[in-house]
């Protein structure tokens, strides 16, 4: 059976709230996962995404980069959010990291196999996650902002990386993606990048309906990249 614990906990700037989830049927430990939040905060589809991951045999962690009880009700307050805390790129670093060792910590997670997937926002995350040369086997960006940070260090990329990118993404543009693969390339990264067709911004989002500022749901995109994401993780564990 799929259990779900709350968990709260003190990191970098304050105190954060995500949420556990595994199979407890299962025995001993198994490989981690972080799942990276969009721009409203952590929530209910983050914590289905952790659902879904202990389904699969792993641990899913939820995290939150927000703080306990932060979150956005509307787009101009999750812009507000995540600006905050995009602007200083060491701090948003010091909590993914955090969260990445809570992860490694837990008892029925085995430190060695952990990896990270986001969405939006959370996309962006997982690839800076990577991008700092974090000690992770792999991470995989939903519909991520796929840009590097301004003036970051770039220390070698030890975990693999997966792009799921709608190709008419305006908030990813052709463009951009070309620059994310020259970067990882020169980097010298284990890279893939997946380019889903007739599909903007947020595909994966079954809330996602303004196609005017392009985004929206994708079912065929949705399904696509969750399988190719299940698929990265059987290799990288």
């Amino acid at each position: 059976m799929i259990k779900t614990e709350t968990i709260t906990y003190d990191g970098p700037g304050g105190t954060y709230e995500g949420t556990i989830s595994y199979d407890d049927s299962l025995d001993g430990p198994r490989p981690g996962v972080l799942v990276c939040h969009a721009w409203m905060g952590q929530g209910p589809f983050e914590t289905e995404q952790a659902e879904k991951l202990a389904k699969l045999g792993y641990v899913g962690f939820a995290l939150d980069v927000y703080g306990k009880g932060v979150r956005a009700s509307d787009a101009g307050k999750a812009a507000e959010l995540m600006n905050q805390v995009a602007s200083d790129h060491d701090v948003l670093l010091s909590r993914l990291h955090y969260a990445l060792e809570l992860l490694k910590e837990h008892p029925l997670v085995d430190g060695s196999n952990t990896a990270a997937i986001g969405y939006c926002f959370g996309g962006k995350c997982v690839l800076d996650l990577a991008r700092s040369g974090a000690a992770t086997n792999g991470v995989v960006s939903f519909h991520g902002i796929l840009g590097a940070p301004a003036g970051a260090e770039e220390p070698s990329i030890n975990a693999k990386v997966l792009a799921l990118h709608g190709w008419d993404d305006p908030m990813a543009t052709p463009e951009q993606a070309t620059a994310f693969a020259r970067e990882m390339t020169d980097r010298g990264a284990d890279w893939q990048l997946h380019a889903y067709g007739n599909t903007v911004h947020a595909f994966t989002l079954p809330t996602a309906n303004d196609l005017e500022h392009g985004i929206a749901y994708q079912p065929d995109a949705a399904r696509r990249s969750w399988q190719a994401m299940e698929n990265f993780l059987a290799e990288v564990f």
